[in-house]
């Protein structure tokens, strides 16, 4: 296949990039960062998770966060809702759209959310039916679809089966995560076909992780199977707090610097996004893993 035209970037660094940071982010810094992505021309910024703060802190004032964010009209700004006790807060905020998460691994779905797979399923009921009555878009995330931290390697048709059932619950878009960064395009390749039996193509979304450097030629080997929406983090933002040694989403400046080599319409603004993500990285009192960032250093810095 030929590669796309224009590419759909998800930027999920506020929310799965900040969830695993040790050091607490103030509102401020999450509010500007949300605006600065905004304003370098995502069309879709993931702002935060109604989640339980005893197991996720930094997620604990999404609500203030969603209170204070300059929405922009046509941004879709998502935040993940694991049950219908979050789903309260989603509304309650008044989000738009939200997004549900389970996995392909057994092992890793009771680790991550405390239940079995059909039990995700299950807490997701009362979710869509409330996303419905309030007119919300719901996203579907299926993590380790390569491979899982203690089940080892997942199965391609069994992350299809779970990518199906979220589809025909009424996700509109199914988001693959490759959670710890242990995929090679072969193996990507792989799943994305299978899925691509049961769910179709243009609503499918690549997750990759840059563990072991190889999130930019996964990106690349599934674009060339017809997918054309990415989740990216600002800075190479991320890990997975239930996968230790699973380092960060692949950066977003890295996506974009390779898109605009492919000659890929994306609309997002490089040297805009670099300078959100420097900001965000003082704020955590670190570097940005990005390698584009890094490269961009002493030229934002002029």
């Amino acid at each position: 296949m030929t590669l796309p035209r224009r590419v759909r970037l998800v930027e999920v660094g506020p929310r799965d990039g900040l969830q695993n940071e040790a050091r607490p982010v103030p509102v401020d810094a999450k509010v500007a960062l949300i605006d600065a992505l905004t304003a370098a021309g995502h069309a879709a910024v993931e702002a935060g998770s109604f989640v339980s703060p005893k197991w996720v802190p930094q997620m604990a004032n999404t609500d203030q966060v969603m209170a204070r964010i300059e929405r922009k009209p046509g941004v879709a700004y998502p935040v993940l809702v694991p049950n219908k006790q979050g789903m309260n807060g989603a509304v309650e905020a008044k989000c738009e759209e939200i997004a549900v998460f389970t996995a392909a691994s057994e092992a890793f779905c009771r680790k991550n959310t405390n239940c079995s797979i059909d039990e995700s399923f299950e807490r997701f009921a009362p979710v869509m039916e409330a996303a419905q009555k309030h007119g919300m878009r719901v996203r579907g995330y299926v993590s380790t679809v390569v491979a899982c931290p203690y089940d080892g390697k997942v199965a391609p048709a069994k992350v299809a089966e779970v990518s199906a059932r979220l589809f025909a619950m009424g996700c509109y878009e199914v988001s693959l995560g490759d959670t710890i960064g242990v995929g090679t395009p072969a193996e990507c390749v792989a799943m994305i076909e299978a899925v691509a039996e049961k769910v179709p193509r243009e609503k499918i979304a690549g997750h990759f992780h840059d563990t072991y450097g190889q999130s930019l030629a996964n990106i690349l080997a599934v674009m060339e199977r017809g997918i054309a929406v990415f989740d990216t983090a600002v800075a190479g933002l991320g890990g997975c707090p239930y996968a230790k040694g699973a380092s960060g989403n692949v950066g977003t400046e890295d996506v974009v610097y390779m898109l605009n080599g492919l000659g890929i319409e994306h609309g997002v603004d490089l040297d805009a996004v670099a300078r959100a993500g420097r900001d965000i990285c003082a704020a955590l009192g670190r570097e940005p893993a990005s390698k584009v960032a890094q490269a961009l250093k002493a030229k934002l810095a002029a």
